[in-house]
């Protein structure tokens, strides 16, 4: 059951490196780490994404227009907007887009403070770059499947990155339960939220969005605050008391209350 495992091992890496790197750090920054260990992130984002590699600027720009219209017709994914997840991959695809290739400006209040290497950029949202990781992909399901039915996995592998994005999107604002009550649709989807580190506590998030735990009961667990504490402990990333306790969001990422 090589196939299963791989996958399974994929999905979890690339969905921790982009809540840790893409979500919690490059757009919101609720933690410090050296330029050095910023670029060892950088990297490792990129191997883990792959084929379906996000540019950090861009999707900082898209989370931060999310929380800043959350649910609204201004929001860039809110499944408020669509008839289906695939309406709202496909506009949110656009829209990522535009700041991924620079195309569009964004409103000056959500654009700076993100990590930027463009080099790895390029290299990222280049479609021959992008063919070649879907090629490796195929030569271990060539060499290790062994039933038809797991070659299903491989188009989902391609674009895991946007997968998850989709999933916590779309499940996140429509389906679970509420902590809070606030302006969006925000929802918490525990019993799934194992497969997407963390990102599933999306009504706690939306509340405190600068909060690094996106758990606030007792019975949640945050799988990437997890790891993020253990790299703090070991002092790959700095946590101060300010970002640890729950504030809420700052004047230029403004939540949806």
């Amino acid at each position: 059951m090589v196939i299963p495992l791989f996958f399974v091992a994929h999905w979890q890496i690339s969905v921790f490196f982009q809540t840790f790197f893409l979500h919690r750090y490059g757009a919101h920054r609720m933690f410090t780490m050296s330029k050095r260990w910023e670029r060892f992130f950088y990297v490792c984002t990129y191997v883990s994404q792959g084929s379906s590699f996000l540019v950090p600027r861009a999707y900082a720009i898209l989370h931060r227009m999310h929380h800043a219209f959350s649910d609204t017709p201004k929001d860039p994914h809110s499944p408020l907007n669509h008839p289906n997840v695939g309406a709202m991959m496909l506009a949110t695809k656009h829209r990522y887009d535009d700041f991924a290739y620079e195309r569009v400006a964004p409103e000056p209040r959500f654009d700076g403070g993100m990590p930027q290497w463009r080099a790895i950029d390029r290299l990222g949202q280049s479609w021959v770059a992008r063919l070649a990781w879907a090629a490796a992909y195929a030569l271990v399901y060539a060499r290790f499947a062994t039933h038809a039915w797991m070659w299903a996995l491989l188009p989902i592998q391609c674009v895991m990155g946007p997968v998850h994005g989709a999933i916590v999107n779309w499940c996140g604002h429509r389906y679970g339960y509420r902590n809070f009550e606030l302006a969006d649709r925000s929802r918490n989807m525990l019993p799934i939220d194992f497969l997407t580190a963390g990102e599933l506590f999306q009504n706690n998030h939306h509340k405190y969005a600068m909060s690094p735990n996106f758990a606030v009961r007792w019975f949640e667990i945050d799988p990437a605050h997890v790891g993020m504490r253990l790299l703090a402990a070991l002092g790959v990333i700095g946590m101060t008391g300010a970002q640890v306790a729950r504030y809420p969001e700052p004047a230029v990422l403004q939540s949806a209350e």
